[in-house]
């Protein structure tokens, strides 16, 4: 189906904008008489080198058999480009997880993760991309400058920055891949199989592939077997040490971001950035542990990586 196509044709049954998630990106389900399903999405025009690169690493990822929405045709029209995708069918995945059982989770978990390697090994990062402490420095200093402008504060904010501080320096020699760049349960579709699907590559990036790692916090608290069995599975067991200082690392520098972010939203947003940081810190209430309570390595052992 090309787009030129689709969008004279007469055979269109329902067209219906679809307004959930954060994307400045226009999105519509599209059906055919024939039942055919489709996604189109619409961006602006100066994103057409972005969204060109992002059409062709879906198709590539597509290629290896990752669970993940078919690229079908990419052009400008008008003063906008236009992306044509297959429909994947599923349920949010962050809906239908807490009516699973804890297994069912684990094994979600671990599916998740294996997914995320796959995608970390499309060898696609220009030769010429900035080493990633350089670029991650820049973004910390960024971060911490606007949370610190924005004129609100969490309690105590002390354990972002302290954390940030003292682990700053493992950003060093860190290798970089391609990175989904919203790799959370928000992201994903699961089928009346209970098969997971991967969606909305939009925030592609470079980086560290552990920094994909960043969102696990939302995950986390929507079901901490999923969260573990990401983990065990991307690290085909627990992760080493320095992950877990990476990832705290990662996550206050995120959380530092999220406030000033909300405040262009609503209270409610910024309600719920306090909240999650609070939920951040009692993950690490434990001083003498980088590990954050909810992975639980128990689960592994029970429940093992194999289908």
């Amino acid at each position: 189906m090309q787009i030129a196509d689709l969008l004279n044709s007469e055979e269109i049954m329902i067209i219906e904008e679809i307004e959930k998630g954060w994307s400045t990106d226009k999105k519509y389900y599209i059906q055919l008489y024939n039942g055919a399903e489709y996604l189109l999405r619409k961006s602006a025009l100066e994103t057409f080198t972005r969204k060109t690169t992002e059409f062709d690493r879906v198709k590539q990822l597509l290629e290896v058999g990752l669970p993940i929405s078919e690229p079908l045709d990419i052009k400008g029209v008008d003063d906008e480009i236009h992306s044509l995708f297959r429909w994947l069918k599923g349920t949010d995945a962050e809906d239908r997880l807490k009516d699973l059982t804890e297994k069912e989770q684990y094994r979600l978990g671990v599916d998740s993760g294996e997914i995320l390697k796959k995608i970390h090994q499309l060898d696609v990062v220009p030769e010429y991309f900035e080493a990633w402490e350089s670029t991650f420095q820049r973004k910390i200093e960024r971060n911490i400058s606007r949370y610190q402008e924005c004129g609100l504060t969490y309690e105590d904010d002390a354990f972002f920055l302290d954390a940030i501080k003292q682990y700053q320096h493992l950003i060093q020699n860190r290798p970089q891949t391609f990175q989904h760049g919203d790799y959370h349960i928000g992201n994903m579709l699961l089928t009346d199989e209970n098969e997971l699907r991967i969606i909305d590559f939009n925030r592609w990036d470079y980086g560290d592939p552990w920094e994909e790692f960043n969102r696990i916090d939302f995950t986390a608290e929507m079901s901490a077997a999923f969260a573990t069995g990401q983990l065990d599975a991307y690290f085909s067991g627990q992760p080493p040490q320095t992950f877990f200082e990476l990832l705290l690392l990662y996550i206050s520098s995120n959380t530092l971001s999220a406030l000033p972010w909300a405040m262009d939203y609503s209270e409610q947003e910024v309600q719920t950035m306090r909240d999650k940081a609070g939920r951040v810190r009692e993950w690490y209430s434990n001083a003498n542990t980088v590990i954050p309570s909810w992975y639980d390595k128990t689960l592994r052992s029970k429940y093992g990586l194999k289908k």
